[in-house]
């Protein structure tokens, strides 16, 4: 009797999911001082959206129009992006190796950092400046303004 070769190795490339999660953010400038405030200082913004690109630096469908580039979020991520949608709010798009660093948690923290970008330019634009800027173990932040004259 002749014995069958053993079947070739197979190779199996795994690609990482993308999760979208509506958000209601909306301005492009105070989204990106939010992800700086995260740890991003590096968020590109694009008129018209860009390709988001997977951890071995392959070309994905996705695209965003705000985007953190998976070099600065860490080894082996994806790009991060969000993608502007038809009421103007983005939409986050996360990987899902990413999802246990950009989970709700971190979305939460995001929508604060955003708020809290939206506080300061509303502050300067009316002729306010800041008089002290306080952060509270349980994440609540205090500000306060006075009128410049």
């Amino acid at each position: 009797m002749v014995a069958s070769p053993a079947p070739a190795p197979r190779i199996v490339l795994s690609v990482s999911h993308y999760t979208r999660v509506r958000t209601k953010l909306s301005d492009a400038t105070l989204l990106v001082a939010a992800l700086n405030e995260l740890g991003y200082p590096t968020v590109e913004v694009h008129d018209q959206p860009g390709q988001l690109f997977g951890y071995q630096g392959d070309l994905r469908p996705e695209r965003a129009d705000v985007i953190v580039r998976r070099k600065h979020i860490g080894p082996a991520s994806n790009d991060l992006g969000f993608a502007r949608q038809e009421d103007g709010s983005f939409e986050a798009i996360i990987s899902g190796f990413d999802a246990h660093r950009h989970d709700t948690q971190w979305l939460d923290r995001l929508t604060q950092a955003y708020g809290y970008a939206a506080a300061l330019r509303y502050a300067r634009d009316h002729g306010y400046e800041v008089l002290t800027d306080t952060s509270e173990h349980d994440g609540t932040r205090r500000l306060t303004l006075r009128r410049v004259s």
